[in-house]
C-alpha cells in the first residue's frame, strides 16, 4: 500500500469538506431537513470544527492521507510532551475497511512506544471505529458527553482475543 501523508493545502478545502459531509453522511439521513439545509449546516459545522482545530492545537499536524498520491483522508495529530493527542482520522468511504486506519493507527502507537508517551482519542462511543481503537489496545478512560475519552500507553499491554472455545456468548 502506498501511503502517505502530507500537510494540508488551501486547494484541499472542498475535498476536506467533502470528507466531512461524507463522514456524517449518516446523522445528515436521520435530519428531517431539505438538502440545502443539509449543505448549509455540514458547511458550517465543517467551518466551526477547522476554526476551533486551528485555534485550540495552533501547533497540531493537519495532514492529507494520499493513497498512490490521491487524496483519501485526513489525519490531524497533537503532539505534546508525554501525549500524543488524535484530534481527528477520516477516510473516504470507498478506502474504509481496507486496513488504512489500522496502518496508520499503529504508526501513532509505535511513535508513542518509542516516546514512552500515551496516545489520545475521542470517539463516539457508537462509531465503528471504536472497534479498532480497542483492537489495538486503547482503553476507556471517561465519557465526555456522547464521546468516550480513551488512551492507549506504552506499559499496558495490548488485549489478546481468547481462544475460540473460550468466548463467552451474551447472546446465549
Amino acid at each position: 500500500m502506498s501511503v502517505s501523508l502530507r500537510p494540508e493545502r488551501p486547494e484541499d478545502e472542498e475535498f476536506l469538506h467533502s470528507l466531512y459531509q461524507a463522514a456524517r453522511a449518516a446523522e445528515m439521513a436521520l435530519a428531517p431537513w431539505d438538502d440545502a439545509q443539509k449543505q448549509a449546516f455540514l458547511r458550517s459545522q465543517f467551518l466551526l470544527q477547522r476554526t476551533h482545530y486551528r485555534s485550540y492545537y495552533a501547533d497540531a499536524r493537519f495532514d492529507i492521507i494520499e493513497l498512490r498520491g490521491v487524496p483519501v483522508g485526513r489525519l490531524y495529530v497533537h503532539r505534546s510532551p508525554g501525549e500524543i493527542r488524535l484530534m481527528d482520522i477520516a477516510i473516504i468511504p470507498a478506502c474504509r475497511n481496507q486496513g488504512l486506519g489500522t496502518m496508520l493507527m499503529r504508526q501513532l502507537v509505535a511513535e508513542a512506544a518509542t516516546a514512552n508517551c500515551r496516545v489520545t482519542l475521542h470517539v463516539e462511543a457508537d462509531n465503528p471505529a471504536r472497534r479498532l481503537y480497542e483492537r489495538l489496545g486503547f482503553r476507556p478512560l471517561a465519557m465526555n458527553g456522547p464521546y468516550l475519552f480513551m488512551e492507549s500507553r506504552p506499559d499496558l499491554p495490548t488485549p489478546q482475543p481468547p481462544p475460540e472455545d473460550q468466548r463467552g456468548d451474551a447472546g446465549a
